[in-house]
Parts: structure tokens; C-alpha cells; sequence
């Protein structure tokens, strides 16, 4: 590509990214947050001129996702989705340097809440998917653009509702989306991270009862705020058995690691004492990717200062392995809770299992062969998302999904860690540069 043309699809992508990041779409998890509806149109606004064709589908008010289908020359090629998603999580403004919603262009990054997850990546594939239909260029399958509501809170009102009802409209085989096209430098070189997996969620509410009574007595009381103080404490206290799968092995051979630490990070018995050596934020990563975690993030409790509080509700942040299901993380809650389990109610938010995809497909040569066009020397690694993503959906309906882009070497795997959902989010222009190339790389490779 004629890097005047580059230079232009990364000045799109910058302004779109900024133009998404200002319309604040924040999933704070509730139905009627989100509103994704500005940026669907914002989205369908910036496609129009293509003469593409679009449907805007809206499964509560507000909550609207665009899908736009680039038809190909044979009907019986494989079709590729690109898919983005449009909303953000919550953010603590106190703590960010600039503002969070400014999508300010400063020493050349973008700055702004879903900079990297995954706005990012969502402007830049509109951007390709653009330049795609407007060079004039057909390719046998269709590509399909697909900017999704509410990937932050599950799907509930986003994928997994429009994958059920809309299959006619976003039928495919393969699907790009987030968490990939991360750099991590090894004793051999760079090795890049593309997701082809997932882990599973088993978000979990725990219902803790006592009885009410005046705050000026509390001696031999029973107090549900007590009681779920040591819940949460022993749920954050318990660590799973860690299972090392054909993932994990690949990615730490891959690392090239002396001798000795790469065996400890292979052995169940010593990966405690590896991880503990590791960088903060690579060791949450590699923690998250070898064991079942148990987060408690929400709690609601207590009426009034003076009033004994008789429930307290935790909600749990339950990921899964490979492999594991519902009744295995009810097994895990009853070891980490011992003699409390049976004192507190537990019910269901959430359950997905866990997802994985094969690399011995078109799809992963087209991403090892555009990838490496960035990074000459670097090795694909196939890698386990240790978040959600929509792409279980996709593979429920039998479709190939990875987790793509490329980041530049300015944002490793422990920065990139530290700015997803954290303070001062923001990503780098070159990367976006890198990434819209990538799509447009591959999909020139994709059926050749």
C-alpha cells in the first residue's frame, strides 16, 4: 500500500477513534446505560457515502448496533466479520491526567476511555472496511462490518441477543475482533499474541442473612455485613489448582526463558513462586491464564448507621478454564467457603463457558502472513483471553474467531494490561497505523 494511502486511513482512524471516544457510550451494566445509538449512527454516518448496505438494529432504546455487509463474488467463499464494539466501562475521572472523554491527540496517542478497549480497534476497522468498498476491489467472500452494543456487560442487549434473532444478517465463517497483535519480547525475538480462546464466566451473586437489630448493641449479633466481610475475605483468599494447558505451554516455550524458570512456570508445584517473580502486571496476566479467579467487585448492603443490617448482597467475577463448568464453580465457591456456604444463597448472574478456536485455518496463515509484514521476525503465539468477548457467540454458531490487531512496540503486554480498564487509557498512533493495515493485509490474503 502507498503510504500517502496509509498516512490518510490513519489520519480517519485517528479522528473517528476521537469522534467514538467523545460520545461517552458508558455500560455501567444497567439496560438503560450504554447509548450506543450515537455512535451506531456515527458509524452508519462515516459508511454512507460507500453506498454500502447497512441495517440498524436496536434491541432496547438506545442500546443500537450497526451491521454493513460488503457482498463477495462467490456465494460459497467463506465470509469474514470484522466486529468492534461501541460502548465503554465506567470511569473514575479523579484519577486520569487528561480528560477521560476528550479523545485528545497528545504526543501522539490518543487519550480516552475505550482507546484500547476497543474503540481502537473499532474505528480502525470501519476505516478498512471503508477503503475496502470505495477502492472498487471485489473479493470472493463477503466482509462484514459489525460495531456491537453492550460487549461490556455481556451481550445481553448486543451480540448474543442479535446473533439469536439476526443470524440472516451477520452470518459468517470467520470473525476478527479484540485482544490481540500484543508484543512480548522473548529470548528469541518478538513474539506477538492472538487470542483463540477464552475463558468462561460464571458471574456469581451471593445472598449473605442475619437478623436486624439497634447498631448501639451489636454484641452477639447476627450481622450480615459481618458475615459477608469474611465471605468476601475467604473468596479473595482462595486460590484454585492451576491447570496448564497446550496454550500456556506453547506461549512459554515460545518465551525461550532459562532453563529453570521456564520449568517452574510449567510445573503446578513451583508456578506460585514463578509468578511471584514476575512482573505485577505480567503475573496477573499469566495467573489469570492457568487458574479459575474469583473477584468480588460489587457488595450492597445496610439501610442506616444506626440499623444492623439483616442482607448483604456480593456480586463475584467468576472466570473459568477450559474445560470447567457451572457445577465446578459452585464446587469452588463451597471449598473457598467452608463452613459459610451453606449460611449464604447463591444465584446465577452470568454462565458461559469457555471458548476456543483452531489455528489450522485460512484465516490464522492470512493473520500470520499480514502480521509479520509489521513485525518481520516475529511468531504468531496463540493465545487465552483471560476477559469476555463477544467472539463465544460467533463460535456457538460454529464461526472461527480470533483476537487481532497490532500494537506497537511502544505498548508491550504489561502496559497494555495496565491501561485496559485502568486510569489514563489511551493508545499510540502508530499502533492504529499498524492495525488498519493489518485488516486490509488480510483480507488480501484471506482467499489467495
Amino acid at each position: 500500500m502507498a503510504q500517502d494511502v496509509l498516512d490518510r486511513l490513519t489520519n480517519e482512524t485517528v479522528e473517528l477513534l476521537q469522534a467514538l471516544i467523545r460520545n461517552q457510550c458508558v455500560n455501567d451494566g444497567t439496560p438503560e446505560s450504554g447509548r450506543e445509538e450515537s455512535s451506531a449512527r456515527l458509524l452508519r454516518d462515516e459508511l454512507e457515502a460507500s453506498g454500502v448496505d447497512m441495517q440498524l438494529f436496536e434491541t432496547l432504546p438506545g442500546r443500537t448496533s450497526l451491521v454493513a455487509r460488503y457482498p463477495g463474488t462467490d456465494p460459497t467463499a467463506p465470509a469474514l466479520c470484522l466486529m468492534g464494539h461501541t460502548d465503554v466501562v465506567p470511569v473514575s475521572v479523579d484519577g486520569w491526567l487528561h480528560d477521560p472523554f476528550g479523545g485528545e491527540l497528545i504526543d501522539g496517542e490518543v487519550w480516552g476511555r475505550g482507546a484500547v478497549d476497543m474503540l481502537n480497534l473499532t474505528s480502525s476497522m470501519a476505516v478498512a472496511f471503508r477503503h475496502l468498498i470505495t477502492s472498487g476491489k471485489r473479493y470472493p467472500g463477503d466482509i462484514v462490518y459489525f460495531a456491537v452494543a453492550d460487549e461490556e456487560a455481556g451481550g445481553t442487549h448486543g451480540a448474543r441477543v442479535l446473533i439469536d434473532s439476526e443470524w440472516d444478517a451477520l452470518q459468517c465463517d470467520y470473525v476478527l475482533t479484540e485482544w490481540g497483535g500484543i508484543p512480548e519480547r522473548s529470548n528469541r525475538g518478538m513474539n506477538l499474541l492472538m487470542a483463540v480462546a477464552e475463558k468462561g464466566i460464571g458471574w456469581r451473586r451471593l445472598i449473605v442473612s442475619g437478623s436486624p437489630g439497634h447498631g448501639s448493641a451489636p454484641y452477639g449479633t447476627d450481622n450480615a455485613l459481618v458475615k459477608a466481610a469474611e465471605v468476601v475475605g475467604r473468596i479473595a483468599r482462595y486460590q484454585a489448582t492451576p491447570q496448564l494447558d497446550e496454550l500456556w505451554e506453547a506461549r512459554i516455550r515460545a518465551m525461550a526463558l532459562p532453563p529453570e524458570q521456564e520449568a517452574a512456570l510449567l510445573d503446578p508445584g513451583y508456578l506460585a513462586d514463578a509468578l511471584a517473580a514476575m512482573p505485577p502486571g505480567v503475573a496477573r496476566n499469566a495467573h489469570a491464564c492457568t487458574h479459575t479467579t474469583f473477584s468480588p467487585n460489587v457488595i450492597h448492603g445496610g439501610v442506616k448507621a444506626n440499623v444492623i443490617p439483616d442482607e448483604v448482597v456480593i456480586e463475584v467475577d467468576i472466570r473459568t478454564l477450559p474445560g470447567e463448568t457451572a457445577a465446578d464453580v459452585d464446587a469452588h465457591l463451597q471449598a473457598a467457603l467452608g463452613d459459610l456456604y451453606d449460611q449464604v444463597t447463591i444465584e446465577s448472574i452470568q454462565y458461559f463457558p469457555s471458548t476456543k478456536s483452531p489455528t489450522d485455518t485460512p484465516l490464522w496463515d492470512a493473520l500470520v502472513r499480514s502480521a509479520t509484514k509489521a513485525y518481520p521476525d516475529a511468531s504468531l503465539v496463540p493465545s487465552l483471553v483471560t476477559g469476555g468477548t463477544d467472539s463465544r457467540f460467533f463460535r456457538s454458531k460454529g464461526a472461527v474467531a480470533y483476537g487481532a490487531g497490532l500494537l506497537s512496540p511502544a505498548v508491550d503486554a504489561s502496559e497494555f494490561a495496565r491501561r485496559f480498564h485502568g486510569h489514563d487509557e489511551r493508545i499510540d498512533v502508530e499502533s492504529l497505523r499498524m492495525t488498519v493495515g493489518l485488516w486490509l493485509d488480510v483480507v488480501e490474503h484471506l482467499w489467495t
